[in-house]
């Protein structure tokens, strides 16, 4: 293998310069690039070259909100003091906007010094405008939504002095499915923070104890029906999470009792405190789950919203767990039932 910097092997050139909506480019002395590949001209609408013999129109054409930001980070990389990721909006010649994620590492020689940085620049537009989609339905879910159902709501209680016993079934039942609905648009909001954030959240250290204890106090409002026990205590341990942790327990108490047949279903919440981490059992009593099931049931067979699982909700808790660097999975329950189990790790 040919040795010295990267921007000069044929080979490595030959690789990069065929990938559209790719950038890649190398540099050994700061302000100066070796090599800049095809794909740059592809993103921002001008030819490397042009790029190459003047670094100064690559600052010119960052969007000005992103300009000293980005400025910064190429700074940092140059003097090897940041190895990050970092996102731009670039204004190409036609005057369209181009989102743009850059990757850049600092190469060092043997004795330690930077030898050569490489970035990496890929188009992230379409992501973008995804994401924004995602939260303009947000907030129609969460504001639009909720305020008519919270209409909806209000004057259906208005009614309850004014029906028959026989009306009265009907209206109970008419109120539990605007709750639910109600429900659907917490976790559809739920859903839109996990995905946009793609992976990349704040873990911090948050409180099993107050978390779960507030979780089971609410579902026992929303479930009057529903019988709730504790096993033992809730230990009072950090845990790595976010303040999305409370939407992990309120989907799996939630489908503990709404996929259950039993006219007083029963929900045994259990946690052991280990080491490393901490494991919170949650078991009902319903129909339980085959073993061909237990695993799509989360959606792991065909990821998203079409996965053969028991809706959103599962699917949500999944992703988040997998965020925290915890682990869920279901289990069999004795006599009848099924056990959700959440592992996360614990913090300082």
């Amino acid at each position: 293998m040919t040795h010295g910097s990267l921007g000069k092997r044929r080979d490595f050139r030959a690789l990069f310069d065929h990938l559209d909506g790719v950038a890649l480019w190398t540099a050994t002395q700061p302000g100066e690039f070796d090599y800049i590949s095809a794909g740059f001209e592809d993103i921002w609408g001008i030819p490397p070259q042009e790029i190459k013999d003047d670094v100064s129109l690559l600052i010119d054409s960052i969007h000005p909100e992103d300009r000293d930001r980005v400025r910064e980070n190429i700074e940092a990389a140059a003097r090897g003091t940041r190895d990050e990721a970092y996102e731009g909006r670039v204004v190409r010649p036609d005057g369209s906007v181009r989102w743009v994620l850059t990757r850049q590492v600092a190469l060092r020689d043997e004795d330690g010094e930077i030898a050569e940085v490489v970035g990496i620049c890929t188009d992230i537009t379409e992501q973008r405008g995804r994401e924004q989609e995602l939260e303009l339905l947000n907030r129609i879910v969460r504001h639009d939504i909720r305020n008519d159902m919270a209409v909806v709501l209000g004057w259906m209680e208005m009614l309850e002095d004014h029906v028959d016993a026989e009306g009265e079934e009907y209206l109970r039942k008419i109120l539990a499915s605007a709750e639910h609905v109600v429900e659907l648009t917490e976790v559809a909001h739920d859903y839109v923070e996990a995905v946009v954030s793609n992976g990349d959240i704040a873990v911090e250290p948050v409180s099993l104890r107050s978390v779960l204890t507030t979780e089971l106090s609410l579902r026992e409002e929303s479930f009057p029906q529903a019988e709730f026990v504790v096993e033992g205590s809730i230990p009072e341990v950090a845990v790595a999470a976010d303040s999305m942790l409370s939407s992990v327990f309120r989907n799996l108490l939630n489908n503990a009792v709404q996929h259950n047949d039993k006219d007083a279903p029963l929900v045994e919440v259990s946690c052991e405190a280990r080491d490393d981490d901490v494991e919170v059992r949650i078991a009902d009593n319903g129909p339980g789950i085959p073993d061909d099931k237990k695993d799509i049931v989360f959606g792991k067979g065909e990821r998203g919203l079409g996965s053969p699982g028991t809706g959103i909700g599962l699917y949500l808790v999944e992703t988040l767990v997998s965020q925290y660097g915890g682990r869920v999975w279901v289990e069999d329950n004795e006599p009848t039932g099924a056990v959700f189990v959440v592992e996360l790790p614990r913090v300082e």
